[in-house]
């Protein structure tokens, strides 16, 4: 079993439509979406869900107001403002504690519990071209990294119990902790990204992560003619960088009617997006 991560240096490139194609295209896969911040995968796969679990990470402060004497040395330990007094009650406001713990060691009468901090739920899903897991990061939440290497570990079981030939999975945008608990031990990082100043200045930024981990990495540029000079300096760029380019994908506007269908491109029609997409999954066949 190889596994792919669709990743890019910014958000909005097109790496969840590329993956969504590679989805179609693939035979004998599961699938995985670790953008937990922003997920979007689903719209395109449509999952039936089967299994829902809580992803539980870290901690966080509640007073017990029953037991509380009122002595505000909680108030005065916080370094992060998070408790709230109204009318000599104290009660800890959930978005600002950090759950250091803080409070609840210099507590006098010990009327701080500190249970584990619910921060979203995962799910094993069902689609059209195989199984899928996939996760929601809660309001606010934060070890996002956390549930992404929960999703990726799940998502692996379950590909070796199927006897899966590929783990596709569509990674978060940037260079932060949720990109790298994506790629750590992948097979392969396909960068997709854009011919603007942005896309190459991130472009080299996420290529440098995945060279860190010495994962290997090819790079396609999407609508790449509405600027095929930015298109030409990028690629250099990257094979400069020890990077494959592996394709270009042409502005197509049947990516965003695909979209709006809920289809992956390559579903939707023959296009040449479509056409492009395809040659760039065969072509990392051959790479592979």
């Amino acid at each position: 079993m190889k596994e792919l991560v669709v990743i890019s240096g910014k958000g909005g490139t097109g790496k969840t439509s590329v993956l969504g194609s590679f989805a179609a295209l693939a035979n004998n896969a599961v699938f995985s979406d670790c953008d937990v911040d922003a997920a979007d995968l689903h719209l395109i796969l449509k999952p039936d869900v089967q299994t829902k679990t809580v992803f539980k990470s870290g901690h966080e402060a509640v007073i017990r107001s029953a037991d509380c004497i009122g002595c505000g040395r909680c108030e005065e330990v916080c370094r992060f403002d998070a408790v709230d007094r109204c009318d000599d009650v104290f009660r800890i406001d959930p978005s600002a504690c950090e759950g250091c713990g803080v409070c609840v060691h210099f507590c006098p009468v010990n009327a701080i519990d500190f249970p584990e901090a619910i921060c979203g739920e995962w799910f094993v899903s069902n689609t059209r071209f195989g199984s899928m897991v996939h996760a929601r990061l809660g309001i606010g939440a934060e070890n996002s990294g956390k549930l992404v290497s929960v999703v990726r570990k799940e998502a692996r079981q379950i590909a070796e119990e199927q006897g899966a030939d590929w783990l596709l999975v569509d990674g978060p945008p940037g260079i932060g902790c949720p990109v790298i608990a994506s790629i750590t031990g992948a097979d392969a990082v396909l960068v997709v990204t854009e011919p603007t100043v942005a896309g190459e200045h991130d472009l080299e930024r996420v290529l440098g992560v995945a060279k860190h981990f010495q994962i290997p990495a090819s790079v396609c540029v999407n609508r790449w003619d509405i600027n095929s000079e930015m298109t030409v300096r990028i690629e250099t760029v990257a094979e400069n960088l020890g990077a494959t380019v592996a394709g270009r994908i042409p502005y197509d506007r049947s990516i965003t009617e695909a979209q709006v269908r809920g289809e992956s491109v390559v579903e939707f029609n023959e296009g040449a997006a479509s056409k492009a997409i395809r040659v760039l999954w065969e072509t990392y066949i051959s790479l592979s």
